[in-house]
C-alpha cells in the first residue's frame, strides 16, 4: 500500500467509526460552521490543533504557518482573522507556539536557510531586540524556548493590532486574544500571561 492509499484507508476507517459512534455525525457537520475559537499555530506536524485540545471538527477555526507568525503583509493570515472575527464571530483567538520550535531555532542560529529566511526575519529582529535578555541564558535550548515565548507575545500584539480585531472591540464585540505555548515533551499547554480583551489590555502587555 503506497502512502496516499494508506491515508485513504485511514480516512475510510475513521468515517466508518464516526458513523458508528454517531449516525448523524456528518449530517450535523454539514450545518453552519459556528466555532468559538480561532487557533493560530505552528505548522509543526506534532502540534495538531483539534487533537491537543480535544475538540471535534467544526469546533475550532485553524490557521497554521511556520513559527505561528502574524505578519502585516501576510494576506492569508489576515484574511483568516477577518473571516473568523467578522463572519464567524469567534470569541477567542489563541496564538499557540511550542517549545523547541524549529522556525524559532533557525532564526536564533542565524544560518542561511533559503527562502524561509524571509519568513523568519521578523523573529530574527525580535531576537536582536531582546539580545541582552537572551544572551544571559547560557543553555541554548532554554534560550530557544524563551524566544518562543517572546515570539508568542509579539504575535498576540500583532493580532490585537489588526483592523478586524480593533473594529470588533470598537463595536463592543466580545473577543479575547490569548497567548499559550505547547510542551512537546508532555503534551500540555502552558497559559502565558497574555489574555487581551480590549485596547486597554494591549497597553498592559506592550
Amino acid at each position: 500500500m503506497n502512502s496516499i492509499d494508506r491515508l485513504l484507508a485511514n480516512n475510510k476507517a475513521w468515517a466508518k467509526q464516526c458513523i458508528i459512534d454517531n449516525p448523524h455525525y456528518f449530517q450535523n457537520l454539514v450545518g453552519i460552521q459556528n466555532p468559538q475559537y480561532l487557533w493560530i499555530g505552528c505548522s509543526d506536524a506534532r502540534v495538531p490543533a483539534n487533537t491537543i485540545v480535544g475538540l471535534n471538527p467544526g469546533e475550532v477555526f485553524v490557521h497554521r504557518n511556520i513559527a505561528n507568525q502574524i505578519i502585516p503583509s501576510d494576506l492569508n493570515c489576515l484574511s483568516v482573522i477577518q473571516f473568523a472575527v467578522e463572519f464567524l464571530h469567534v470569541k477567542d483567538i489563541i496564538v499557540c507556539g511550542h517549545y523547541g520550535c524549529g522556525g524559532v531555532k533557525g532564526a536564533l542560529e542565524n544560518k542561511k536557510l533559503g527562502l524561509i529566511d524571509h519568513w523568519l526575519k521578523h523573529i530574527k529582529d525580535l531576537s536582536l531586540r531582546n539580545k541582552v535578555e537572551l544572551e544571559k541564558i547560557s543553555d541554548f535550548d532554554q534560550r530557544i524556548n524563551r524566544l518562543c515565548e517572546l515570539n508568542i507575545h509579539q504575535q498576540v500584539l500583532n493580532v490585537c493590532g489588526t483592523n478586524s480585531v480593533q473594529e470588533a472591540w470598537k463595536a463592543g464585540q466580545p473577543l479575547s486574544v490569548h497567548g499559550v505555548v505547547y510542551k512537546l515533551h508532555n503534551g500540555l499547554i502552558k497559559k502565558l500571561d497574555l489574555c487581551i480583551s480590549s485596547p486597554e489590555d494591549v497597553k498592559r502587555i506592550s
